[in-house]
């Protein structure tokens, strides 16, 4: 539990905790200027502990929790990399160490991390969690075993990520398979990553942008391009085509040629016509 919520709880008995209670307690966290996602996970937790207070202790009978409404979260976000913002972000995603008699030599595993995303749209931790095993490089493939909703799916891998695999691949450490690897050998912490990737953008003067952008700006671009949503999903790894629809947006020019089809059809039907009238007029 948050120390907010035993704070607000106390030594509540759990008798005592009723709906208006939870209510008051989720109207404290509003005043606190808590998110509705922070809100809902903190209910999440009250609704398990009551879960399991009934099922496996039986301390209560019922579990007040589930008379409380979860709150509405907004998850839609509008902002994807535009193409001059990548080119300056990576730039600025090659960071320098100062080694030996004070020379600076430049490291650059965010780039190549920051590149594989916006090529393969792939979250943080499959990126992260990546082995060698799961790369195939003559079939030009990457395969996340294990995704956010449980499901194994490959990707394919365009040139850009294929050429920036192969050069990883004559250099690989000996004790993981791990293909973005820390100096060390270990998986690369998700905290360093987003220490390394905030500090990147405010180099770069981009704002309101997080990691996961990365993601959200692969799919907008390939249905900017006109690829079918269907499988952008696919790509992604969405159950729910629905969810492909948050992360892929249009600008006016890219929907231009659904328009431009009425044209087309309206010169069709003209030449159509003319041509009619001439049988028309040739038949005796």
């Amino acid at each position: 539990m948050t120390n907010e919520m035993k704070n607000f709880f106390g030594n509540t008995p759990l008798m005592d905790v009723t709906p208006r209670l939870i209510a008051n307690y989720k109207s404290f966290c509003r005043e606190k200027g808590l998110s509705p996602a922070s809100i809902n996970h903190r209910r999440g937790l009250l609704r398990h502990a009551f879960n399991l207070a009934i099922k496996e202790w039986e301390w209560v009978k019922e579990n007040p929790v589930n008379r409380i409404s979860r709150e509405k979260v907004n998850n839609a976000r509008d902002r994807w990399l535009t193409f001059e913002e990548e080119t300056s972000l990576l730039d600025n995603c090659v960071i320098y160490v100062i080694c030996k008699e004070n020379v600076k030599e430049p490291r650059y595993w965010l780039k190549e991390i920051v590149l594989f995303a916006l090529n393969t749209g792939m979250r943080q931790d499959e990126i992260l969690s990546l082995e060698w095993p799961n790369i195939d490089l003559f079939r030009r493939t990457a395969t996340v075993v294990r995704s956010k909703n449980g499901e194994k799916r490959t990707i394919p891998l365009n040139l850009k990520v294929l050429e920036l695999l192969k050069e990883k691949s004559k250099v690989r450490h000996i004790k993981n398979n791990f293909v973005f690897a820390s100096e060390a050998g270990t998986k690369v912490d998700h905290r360093n990553l987003l220490r390394a990737f905030y500090n990147a953008l405010e180099k770069t003067g981009i704002e309101d942008f997080r990691f996961h952008d990365l993601r959200h700006t692969f799919a907008t671009r390939l249905a900017q391009a006109g690829v079918d949503l269907y499988k952008i999903s696919k790509l992604l790894g969405h159950k729910d085509i629905k969810m492909t629809m948050r992360y892929s947006h249009h600008y006016p020019e890219s929907l231009r040629d659904g328009v431009e089809v009425l044209d087309r059809i309206s010169t069709i039907l003209a030449q159509s016509k003319e041509k009619g009238s001439a049988l028309i007029e040739l038949t005796p």
